[in-house]
């Protein structure tokens, strides 16, 4: 209760701020009670979903659109409260000194109203989040984005040279609430007709049944030379309170058999060869292994039945496994593929640019393409969303990756 008390105190402030900017710049009652109701409602709802959320099902599709709506008004409010506490702090001194230096209280008001033009302005910034998360919401979950690389390794196997990878993260089927953009999104993958479809973990949010919706759309994705597939930290029913054990473990079996069913290969501390001409390429997949997650993946496992020599693919659910363990491995990983992250579903990328998002402050590498000691990781941004029910900046993504023989990488 003191915890609620003081999320809704910080949040009431947040209002009175936002409430002066918007009382000032149109001067409408209408107006006023427009905003009061809408801001007690949003509140309101966001707070009775997440006290009544039944912890044995998960994040439902109410909580995700009650955490979206709570975002997409409060975010701007933000911006307003500063503009107007920064005035505050300006006019403050002001008021002091013509107190203390011209007069008393009694002459006159030496702390001026609201200039409107502070007002304009501040709404005029929150309109600029305000727009990006509603279109977040309406459209920018299913802005899905091909993002096409060509890596260049002077040890690739000559049959390989030319051998197209589409890699898929982060599905989160639990959060799906329009078929047609997923059957979308499918079309999309198979049309890279690339060699092999390699997904990095995160299938549900919670629970294996969160995928059956979707399978018949799911089963239709198609490569060459198969799909591979791995755990990601939420696909083990960690976030969720089950009603026993067995339940749980039975939960994840469930899911092995859905993937199993959808036509992966799924690899839990395994790994598979791809064979052409005589020549070979590894396929390693580990269980999930992050900071501050779950560490089940096992590297020297997955990799007993791999020489030191040969072409490496390393899926890992989270890159802080490259980060912390894989770059220094003995064995040369020449490419990993993670996820995880979603590149907080938020920023701002410009390609050739900038790309940013607050997420980097937790991650090193957090999205796109790195190299470090002549080794590749892509971090994919991820196919779905997670509890804000949108996107802004930061686009749902399928990579396809390339791979040629050469010293240039492009």
């Amino acid at each position: 209760m003191i915890r609620w008390a003081i999320f809704i105190g910080v949040f009431l402030l947040i209002d009175f701020y936002a409430f002066q900017a918007v009382k000032t710049a149109f001067r409408s009652r209408g107006v006023n009670a427009v905003y009061i109701i809408v801001s007690v409602v949003v509140l309101g709802n966001f707070i009775y979903q997440l006290q009544t959320m039944d912890r044995g099902s998960g994040l439902s599709t109410k909580i995700n659109l009650a955490i979206g709506l709570f975002l997409t008004l409060y975010i701007p409010k933000i911006v307003i409260m500063v503009m107007m506490f920064g005035e505050d702090i300006i006019r403050l001194p002001q008021a002091c000194y013509k107190y203390f230096a011209e007069g008393t209280a009694a002459e006159g008001n030496y702390l001026p109203s609201r200039r409107a033009f502070i007002s304009q302005i501040a709404l005029g910034l929150a309109a600029i989040p305000f727009a990006s998360f509603l279109y977040g919401i309406v459209k920018g979950k299913y802005n899905f984005k091909v993002l096409k690389y060509s890596l260049y390794f002077e040890d690739l196997p000559e049959a390989f040279d030319g051998f197209k990878i589409t890699q898929i993260s982060d599905i989160h089927s639990g959060s799906f609430d329009n078929k047609e953009k997923i059957e979308y999104a499918v079309d999309l993958i198979n049309e890279q007709a690339s060699n092999v479809i390699l997904f990095t973990g995160d299938m549900v949010n919670n629970t294996a049944k969160e995928m059956i919706p979707w399978k018949d759309t799911f089963k239709q994705l198609k490569a060459k030379d198969g799909m591979f597939s791995i755990f990601g930290n939420h696909d083990y029913g960690d976030y969720m309170r089950w009603n026993s054990e067995d339940d749980k473990k039975q939960n994840l079996e469930d899911l092995k058999n859905i993937q199993k069913d959808l036509g992966f290969n799924l690899l839990l501390n395994e790994s598979r060869f791809i064979e052409r001409n005589n020549q070979r390429i590894a396929i390693i997949g580990v269980e999930n292994w992050g900071r501050g997650f779950k560490q089940k993946g096992d590297l020297k496992k997955a990799a007993i039945d791999i020489d030191k020599n040969d072409f490496k693919i390393l899926l890992s659910h989270d890159p802080t496994h490259w980060q912390e363990r894989v770059i220094d491995d003995d064995y040369h990983y020449h490419l990993t593929l993670s996820g995880h992250t979603h590149g907080m579903q938020f920023g701002i990328e410009i390609p050739g640019f900038i790309k940013w998002s607050p997420v980097k402050w937790r991650y090193k590498y957090w999205a796109g393409i790195y190299k470090e000691k002549g080794q590749y990781i892509n971090v994919n941004r991820g196919l779905g969303y997670l509890a804000f029910p949108g996107r802004v900046g930061i686009w749902p993504e399928i990579t396809v990756i390339e791979l040629k023989k050469g010293s240039n990488s492009v």
